[in-house]
């Protein structure tokens, strides 16, 4: 079904503006009771073009759920790459248009309640909307854009629970994180008893998810509903994570959304690294597929005011060498075996 979705969109677009253009899509795993949609992306974007430059401005004729948004911008993408002088790609169309970032993080179920609005389903908010614009940008722009997304890190600094995204040495976004618990524990997925903690190492982000699915960490069983700090449940959300490759490793430290900000400032994941819905999203577009992650474990850290603060030894490294990884082989098994999964522990 979800293949069959993204075909829909596909070929309504090429059939729309005339496009050879063929786009796999990037993952596969979707939930398998999503309706067909019932409306032609031809009706639903009207083009027209900006009067300097080769850049182009599509304005939306209907609105666009979550559950759709993913196809919908790979339909945007299939058919405009042909058009221009550069490799069109989600990231390089999302980034040029960063409205779509912070519509999306607004999305988040808690900034929705501070609104004093409840969301049980958090795929049917509108996130695109009938009039707004979706703006191409020219040669010079995407090529601006691609060098900072070049020169991006993912920086985290493990005892600090902080996540930042620097690009070109500036920081451009700090975010509180949760970590791995400081304990070893059994994972079905696995089929071990496995080091939970984080590992810190150099890497990259070596694979993304954007419908990803969430498990039982004990039994491997896949959560569809997630229970919220205010006590009420929710359907799980659609938000993608990344996964970094640490020093060759592939341990299953994922970046992804918690349901729970509770358990942020926290030693408390399988290992993960967990963060605000809405942070989700700004990380997830600034760290696409190749971006540089540096993973961390400073005690000693700088403040704004050019002070030094030690912070708590939350796994007992002070003074010693990080541990040799002995579980990478049984935690990499787990992670071919989940490609859209995450072992995560505070969903119901």
């Amino acid at each position: 079904m979800d293949l069959w979705r993204s075909s829909f969109w596909a070929l309504a677009v090429l059939l729309a503006c005339s496009c050879g253009q063929r786009q796999e899509p990037q993952e596969t795993a979707r939930k398998q009771d999503a309706a067909p949609l019932p409306d032609s992306t031809a009706a639903l974007l009207g083009p027209d073009s900006l009067p300097d430059g080769p850049a182009k401005a599509l304005v939306l004729e209907r609105n666009v759920k979550i559950r759709d948004y993913f196809a919908f911008i790979d339909s945007v993408v299939v058919c405009e790459d042909t058009l221009l002088p550069y490799p069109l790609t989600e990231h390089l169309l999302v980034r040029a248009n960063p409205w779509i970032i912070d519509s999306l993080a607004n999305t988040d179920y808690y900034r929705m309640m501070e609104r004093d609005s409840f969301v049980y389903e958090q795929e049917e908010l509108i996130v695109l909307r009938r009039g707004d614009t979706l703006l191409l940008p020219g040669p010079e722009e995407a090529r601006e854009l691609l060098r900072r997304m070049n020169n991006t890190v993912i920086d985290l600094n493990i005892p600090e629970f902080r996540l930042r995204v620097i690009e070109e040495g500036d920081t451009l976004f700090t975010f509180p994180v949760r970590v791995g618990r400081n304990q070893r524990k059994y994972l079905a997925l696995a089929k071990a008893t496995v080091d939970l903690r984080t590992m810190p190492g150099d890497g990259h982000i070596i694979r993304i998810a954007r419908y990803p699915l969430f498990l039982d960490p004990g039994t491997g069983r896949r959560f569809t509903h997630t229970r919220r700090d205010d006590g009420r449940t929710t359907v799980m959300p659609l938000i993608p994570w990344i996964e970094p490759e640490i020093d060759g490793h592939r341990y299953g430290q994922l970046i992804h959304p918690t349901t729970n900000p509770k358990t942020l400032n926290k030693a408390y994941s399988n290992g993960c690294i967990g963060v605000k819905e809405a942070d989700a999203w700004y990380i997830y577009y600034f760290a696409p597929v190749g971006t540089r992650a540096h993973l961390h474990y400073d005690l000693r850290v700088v403040g704004p005011d050019g002070n030094t603060t030690e912070l708590k030894d939350i796994y007992g490294w002070k003074g010693r060498r990080f541990p040799d990884q002995s579980d990478a082989a049984a935690l990499e098994e787990a992670s071919r075996k989940t490609p859209s999964g995450c072992v995560c522990g505070d969903v119901e």
